[in-house]
């Protein structure tokens, strides 16, 4: 078929992703390839202390995401999207939406990016001999116990933002597994919710008398390739607001951004791992056992089919190297130089390639939220050098691209260096790696180890949910996620990979010597910001 083929007879597939900075959907032929996008924009907001986004937001984002890919459409193959094969939606994980018997939202959003719930977090990792970080669900949940919020009486439903738009979309209140582990803790063994923790949760609210426990206001888990509803005619035209679009498409369980990054790189078999790294990063690799002992650097998750996974999640990555590449365009408008900004990113991370491995002694602390993993509830970027560094263009422009995956490391060397994890195939995506070869090299030296790049990896994490739709509707042969991924979607790609020199993890190395003594400088910048 055609792709203008494939719309019309229904059989596309739709995968949409809320990320941080930006709404993707993607559609997808029947061959995974896709065939047409769209997007919108948006910005969190701090309001009253706390990160979040406004259900008008999400909504007036998701339509206008919609409405985009159908003038894509339009443009490429001039038709319209009446019917889908599949629907899969997926969201940056954690978080807390918490809805009261009417279905509305008891207290705004939180998102991920919150580091409010230091206490929650700690009484529970002890509770649960487990590491809980700050940004689960069960953090915030329990840090709203803790805080004495009116509103936790009168909870019926607790979700997250994947959980939410699918629960709106087919009236399911389902989570795949991989969401859910970023809520409480999942048992491989059973790939549901771990029941022991659960039930240690109830006997510690239980004195607050609260008409709920907890499985009563989770979703359900599913796990990847079984089927989480279909579009409800209603919902249909809420999200195309032209009203061409028609219900009745399945829709897979409702993914996190973690997940489809793993889908996305062909990162689901044990002892393949992945990396994303844009406005947040996190490496993915998925586990052959489990660690010897909970790190508060590295948190629990599964796979979309309930594998472990060792994650290492960074609140801050590329949002303040971003900020200096801007600043960079501003000199050049000045100048009335045209400004291309692919070129301006090219020609400053190349550039850097030529700076000493270590960064002449340049330090960046790219904080621009808060950090867990270095102890740090709110964040100040800084650019930190003596008088003897050598401060130069590529000397700044690397010690910003190490600040990126500095954080990263320090939970990846506890599981390369301390558990002896191994690991054949180590996969990079998202947007520090659009500049070809340069923020892969990085990432090489910073974990002392290959990494490759897929051509398709650019598609994201909105093609990872449209794949895993996918896998609902055309898994004729009964394939696992893995198997189904190699054969039917990669066909055994594994993208072009490089090896960090030596030179390159000495100075790597010697660099995060002077990050790690740094972060008393950055600790009181924080004390001390207006």
């Amino acid at each position: 078929m055609t792709a203008r083929e494939t719309i019309e007879s229904g059989k596309a597939i739709l995968g949409i992703e809320f990320g941080s900075t930006r709404i993707k959907a993607v559609l997808i032929d029947e061959e995974n390839k896709p065939i047409a996008q769209g997007s919108h924009e948006w910005e969190n907001s701090l309001v009253d202390g706390l990160w979040t986004y406004s259900i008008e937001e999400i909504w007036y984002g998701l339509q206008d995401c919609y409405a985009d890919l159908l003038k894509d459409v339009k443009a490429q193959y001039d038709c319209v999207i009446e019917q889908l094969a599949a629907i899969g939606i997926s969201a940056m994980m954690h978080g807390y939406m918490a809805f009261g018997e009417d279905d509305k939202i008891l207290v705004p959003f939180r998102t991920w990016r919150n580091t409010n719930t230091g206490k929650a977090a700690a009484a529970l990792s002890e509770l649960f001999v487990y590491n809980i970080p700050l940004r689960w669900s069960i953090s915030h949940l329990y840090q709203c116990i803790l805080d004495g919020c009116d509103h936790v009486k009168d909870i019926k439903f607790l979700t997250t933002l994947a959980g939410y738009i699918h629960w709106q979309l087919t009236g399911e209140k389902v989570l795949g597994v991989g969401d859910a582990s970023g809520m409480i803790p999942i048992d491989p063994a059973t790939k549901d919710y771990n029941a022991e923790m659960v039930k240690k949760f109830d006997e510690l609210v239980a004195p607050k008398g609260y008409p709920w426990k907890l499985l009563d206001i989770l979703p359900k888990v599913l796990v990847a390739g079984e089927k989480a509803g279909v579009l409800t005619d209603e919902a249909a035209k809420r999200l195309d607001v032209s009203g061409n679009l028609k219900g009745g498409a399945p829709l897979c369980p409702p993914e996190g951004d973690a997940g489809t990054g793993m889908v996305a790189t062909n990162a689901v078999k044990q002892r393949t791992g992945n990396v994303s790294a844009g406005t947040s990063s996190f490496s993915m690799i998925v586990l052959e056992k489990d660690l010897s002992k909970p790190s508060e650097m590295i948190d629990m998750v599964t796979t979309p089919d309930g594998s472990l996974v060792a994650m290492v999640h960074c609140n801050n990555c590329t949002s303040d190297i971003n900020a200096w590449v801007k600043l960079f365009r501003e000199y050049q408008e000045l100048l009335g130089v045209p400004v291309d900004m692919n070129e301006v990113y090219g020609k400053l991370y190349n550039n850097a390639l030529k700076g000493d491995a270590d960064c002449g002694g340049v330090l960046a602390y790219n904080y621009i939220s808060g950090e867990p993993v270095t102890g740090l509830q709110d964040g100040r970027p800084l650019v930190v050098r003596s008088a003897n560094d050598k401060f130069n263009l590529a000397n700044f422009i690397r010690s910003n691209l190490y600040a990126t995956v500095a954080v990263l490391k320090l939970g990846n060397d506890i599981l390369f260096n301390e558990e002896k994890v191994k690991v054949d195939r180590i996969t990079g995506h998202g947007g520090l790696f659009k500049t070809k070869g340069v923020g892969q090299r990085v990432l090489a030296a910073a974990l002392n180890s290959p990494i490759s790049v897929m051509e398709t990896a650019g598609e994201g994490g909105a093609w990872g949910i449209a794949l895993l739709a996918g896998y609902v509707v055309n898994n004729s042969d009964d394939r696992n996620l893995a198997d189904y991924l190699e054969t039917v979607v990669f066909g055994g790609d594994t993208g072009t990979e490089i090896a960090p020199t030596p030179e390159e993890v000495e100075g790597f190395n010697r660099y995060m010597e002077g990050y790690k003594a740094g972060l008393a400088i950055e600790k009181a910048a924080v004390e001390n910001k207006k």
